[in-house]
């Protein structure tokens, strides 16, 4: 839909910016589909927090080992073409409210804080590789960059 919000999960974040992934070439396809729709692709903070994570861990711990100098060079390429959703009280209230009502635990709580946030700034869609991580959440959907 036109205008329409879509949260990019991290996963897609890093791999939309790391040709060396192999799932560059399908990140790297779903962003113009988003905006051949007009739609408005969407971070967080959190987002940003994780894709900083990832890119500055070193390789052999399941990272890219980019220096920070590096890291904040593609952070501000997110930040350039991705619309921020900023964190605010509301956003807390609706993640703990979340965690009860759907009975997350363990590293999904981080899954549930990106929904808290889509449902406050009223972002409906969500695109990322691991859409199974979101189907409890009955209020947003969640889309395979292939699927974009």
């Amino acid at each position: 839909m036109p205008g329409e919000l879509w949260l990019a999960d991290t996963n897609v974040l890093i791999r939309w910016l790391q040709p060396h992934d192999r799932d560059y070439p399908i990140a790297q396809r779903a962003l113009p589909r988003l905006e051949n729709v007009a739609a408005i692709p969407c971070y967080t903070s959190q987002n940003l927090g994780e894709f900083w994570n990832v890119l500055t861990r070193p390789a052999n711990r399941n990272g890219y080992g980019l220096t920070p100098a590096e890291a904040d060079s593609q952070a501000r390429v997110i930040e350039t073409r991705f619309r921020l959703l900023p964190d605010a009280p509301a956003v807390h209230e609706e993640w703990r409210r979340l965690l009860v009502d759907y009975s997350v635990s363990g590293t999904q709580v981080h899954d549930a804080r990106l929904v808290a946030s889509m449902r406050v700034h009223g972002a409906r869609r969500l695109v990322t590789f691991n859409t199974r991580d979101f189907a409890r959440f009955t209020a947003i959907q969640a889309f395979h960059p292939s699927h974009v």
